[in-house]
């Protein structure tokens, strides 16, 4: 047979040239060989997309493939044109998932968030589909056939296609920044800075964008499934070219809309204005023709765009400094000498659909071998690295998602394309958008958060951009119609897409955290916050509301609990009051500040240890409870109540006796107190009764009292008020929180009460608190020491919000600013889990504080992360 000796001399001429081809890395892997083929035959051949894996690609080419053949073998024209028409349609949505499936998982983070089939979007399809099965078994049937001529009905339709692609390109313009990438468009708003009047415009140009997509998924495939079903091309049954031009005709009305129209179009247009009797118009079937229109137009945008990447790395080369190298020249004389050669390697890479490759990024190119467009092993996303900011880019995504759901519909990105790459930035956060996967109302794409700009190079390149963008959105333009002064640039300005993120916003705290007015004013103000985070936590503690009930029906109850302010038993006249902090030089202000600090904790101490009196010996600066006697039932010996908590001090000098802690029983004066009673293991004893005594007098009770009166944990208003005034007024419970929380102040600040330094508050805020008798205390109960660290942030975040808005006025301001911290704040560090969760769940603002240690120990940083659109 002629024509496989032919084959045979071009396959004997192609295995000559196969080492050359892998040597220079154009011979393709046998699986990326494989997956390319299926690729361009399933886009091309079938009218489908590229698809985001390869799963999907070998499932829906099998579909695909078995769609063509099977309307090979259907004998009535009416059952082959309704069998392509319903198969086009269902090939074309996402029957698994209809949404965008996101490429940033990883194993510390939940799942992108899927969007599955609704009953609206199920009936919305069965509804375009019995109206498009309609439609084309209607024409079909009983409109005649005919060639196409000027006064046809399939010439009439034609028409009407011309004027809608003129219409819907006009429309899609409209939404981008730039009109053809060259003029400034009119009506897209001119400074995006001022936010009210871009909404403004913005929301006039959805509107129209609203206009554009009716036009484009309800008109133009109908329109469309008209020319064909009229044409007569398919009355030519049982053949090849037949089955797979129009499959693959009735597919790509619903696949890539915007691609089929201008394919149909041509088509129109050229048969239109030529003879009857070329080639293309006598051997060709409708079908067919749109097959090749479709190739052409492929590799047309593909020869453009490589050309100008060629140009691109050229110029480059010899204009930028840091890519002219002493070659640059001699390789810049040897493209322009040998430009035929360079060009017939461009469309060599060209039809290939191949990667044109500047070696070592000099202008010498290279073809790269074909490979799909997801050319990456395994789903999109699971190579992805976890780092620190890999959870602003998490929260970011799903509010991306939807914004850009809406902008490509409305068009503001053009003409979307699998394969097509879209930047986008915010500060200094990069994202890089790929398209996957395109189809009727659907599109599946691949978001990647590029990293921070941590290098020099990083920077210039973000820099660069930065001009981009601001030269298209942030400038100002006079004129009516202004040039693209960036013409030509890879990157071309699309639009602006508002979404809710969070922006960093750095202050230096020097003149407020040095400030000796603040600092001690900060002393006083953590008091008061430590009481409110006590009683709001008690008073909000699981199964409070149950209490509260039990308590309203049962009436008044006497309730017996330990307090810690009555008579002592006998002491020495004199009280030891040997513990002190500024003995210990690990506890200085020259010390390095670490990014995630820990609580350090005193584990050995070299002092005299004495057995006292009644109870076992112990470890100095260590927590020694004891246990109370066995006792059967009866009454308990208030002795062994006394010794129930016992804590290790420094040791006493000979001959004078330790002023012991003491529990003794007390009654509460209402019942209602112990709602908002503090949990036992937080009332025991760890300070002499003489220092409890002397720190009392700092706890502010008229604010204890009315941030008790504030409490809303009762149903019935009327006796609410009453309540909450017996309860301010009952002393025992006011002593367990003086207790508790004079012990915290303790924790902070030392016995000495000194006055805080910058570092002081840094470390302490950071978690690392001085050693002292209440540390071990305090950190044996976590959810306390969390409490309390919390209540010393919000006291920072309140010196700040004082020294910058000026004094609170009464009690009321106070409660609403921590009442703001506890709803739309987090105050912590970076490096908290509590952090990513709070991004996560979208707190308004996020504060941390920071230290630089190239401004020094008193200019230190606030990172205030707000979120904004």
């Amino acid at each position: 047979m002629p024509a496989l000796e032919q084959m045979n001399q071009i396959l004997h001429v192609l295995f000559v040239f196969l080492p050359f081809l892998w040597a220079l890395g154009t011979l393709p892997p046998p699986d990326a060989l494989f997956l390319w083929a299926m690729e361009q035959i399933l886009e091309f051949g079938l009218g489908g997309s590229s698809m985001s894996t390869h799963l999907r690609l070998l499932v829906m080419f099998i579909m695909s493939a078995g769609t063509a053949i099977t309307s090979y073998f259907i004998p009535s024209t009416v059952g082959v044109v309704l069998f392509m028409t319903g198969f086009g349609f269902l090939l074309s949505l996402n029957l698994s998932d209809v949404g965008h499936k996101i490429g940033t998982k990883s194993k510390n983070l939940p799942s992108g968030p899927e969007k599955h089939f609704s009953w609206k979007e199920c009936l919305f399809y069965i509804i375009i589909l019995v109206f498009a099965l309609l439609e084309t078994g209607l024409l079909h049937h009983f409109a005649g056939f005919s060639q196409i001529s000027k006064g046809s009905s399939q010439a009439i339709v034609g028409y009407g296609l011309m004027i809608l692609l003129i219409i819907l390109w006009i429309l899609r313009e409209i939404q981008s920044v730039y009109i053809i990438g060259i003029f400034r468009n009119p009506f897209y708003p001119k400074d995006v800075q001022t936010v009210t009047v871009f909404f403004e415009k913005q929301t006039r140009l959805l509107k129209i964008g609203i206009v554009r997509r009716i036009l484009l998924t309800l008109v133009s495939p109908f329109a469309m499934i008209a020319f064909l079903s009229l044409d007569s091309s398919l009355q030519g049954l049982h053949s090849v070219s037949v089955s797979i031009g129009f499959t693959r005709a009735f597919r790509m009305v619903w696949q890539n809309t915007e691609n089929a129209l201008l394919e149909t179009v041509i088509v129109s247009t050229v048969h239109l204005i030529s003879s009857a009797d070329i080639w293309w118009n006598r051997n060709l079937d409708t079908g067919i023709r749109l097959l090749l229109v479709g190739i052409i137009r492929d590799r047309l945008i593909r020869f453009i765009s490589k050309l100008q990447f060629a140009m691109t790395v050229l110029l480059t080369s010899w204009t930028e400094k840091k890519q002219r190298r002493k070659t640059t020249a001699t390789l810049c004389i040897l493209n322009i000498v040998f430009s035929p050669f360079v060009l017939v390697i461009v469309i060599f890479s060209t039809l290939l659909s191949s990667p044109l490759l500047p070696l070592f990024t000099l202008p010498v190119f290279l073809v790269g071998f074909p490979r799909p467009i997801q050319s990456w092993p395994g789903a999109a996303g699971t190579t992805a690295c976890v780092c620190a900011d890999t959870v602003y880019y998490y929260q970011m995504v799903p509010r991306l998602t939807a914004v850009l759901q809406t902008a490509m519909a409305a068009g503001s990105l053009g003409l979307l394309l699998p394969g097509s790459h879209y930047l986008g930035r915010f500060q200094d956060r990069l994202i890089w958008i790929m398209i996957l996967e395109c189809g009727y109302t659907y599109c599946y794409i691949n978001i990647k958060g590029l990293e921070l700009q941590e290098t020099s190079c990083h920077t210039a390149e973000a820099r660069r951009v930065d001009e981009v963008f601001e030269d298209a959105f942030e400038q100002e333009y006079t004129g009516v119609c202004s040039l693209n002064e960036h013409f030509g640039n890879v990157l071309t300005p699309c639009t602006v897409l508002p979404v809710k993120l969070y922006s960093d916003a750095r202050n230096v705290l020097s003149g407020i955290i040095d400030s000796h007015e603040n600092l001690k004013e900060f002393k006083g103000d953590l008091v008061k916050v430590l009481v409110w985070i006590l009683v709001q936590y008690c008073s909000k503690r699981p199964g409070m509301k149950e209490n509260v009930r039990n308590t309203e029906n049962k009436g008044k109850a006497p309730l017996i609990l330990p307090a810690s302010n009555t008579s002592p038993p006998p002491k020495s006249p004199e009280d030891i009051d040997s513990l002190n902090s500024e003995t210990f030089d690990d506890w200085s202000d020259d010390n390095i500040f670490d990014d995630e600090p820990t609580i350090k904790k005193v584990i050995e101490e070299k002092h005299q240890l004495k057995d006292l009196p009644g109870t076992n010996l112990f470890i100095p600066g260590s927590v020694e409870s004891q246990r109370v006697g066995d006792h059967s039932t009866g009454t308990v010996p208030e002795n062994d109540l006394y010794k129930a908590v016992l804590l290790g001090y420094p040791a006493v000098d000979k001959g004078k006796q330790e002023d012991m802690p003491y529990i003794p029983l007390m009654e509460f004066s209402c019942s209602h107190s112990h709602l908002v009673c503090l949990p036992a293991e937080w009332r025991t004893s760890c300070m002499p009764n003489s220092k409890m005594k002397e720190m009392s007098s700092l706890f502010p009770e008229d604010w204890y009292q009315f941030v008790l009166r504030q409490l809303e944990c009762f149903h019935s208003e009327e006796k609410a008020s009453n309540v909450l005034e017996e309860i301010a007024n009952d002393k025992v419970l006011k002593d367990f929180y003086v207790h508790t929380v004079m012990t915290c102040y303790f924790s902070f600040f030392g016995i000495d009460n000194m006055a805080p330094s910058p570092g002081h508050i840094l470390r302490v805020y950071s978690g690392v608190l001085p050693w002292s008798v209440a540390l071990d205390w305090l950190t044996e109960k976590p959810e306390l020491f969390q409490l309390a660290l919390k209540a010393f942030r919000y006291t920072l975040k309140l010196m700040i919000d004082k020294a910058s808005l000026g004094p609170i006025e009464d009690f009321r301001e106070l409660i609403k600013y921590l009442e703001e911290y506890e709803c739309d704040w987090y105050i912590g560090l970076v490096s908290d889990e509590k952090w990513k969760e709070a991004i996560l769940q979208e707190k308004p603002y996020l504060f941390s504080l920071g230290y630089d240690s190239n401004m020094g120990i008193q200019q230190m940083n606030t990172n205030l992360f707000k979120k904004i659109c």
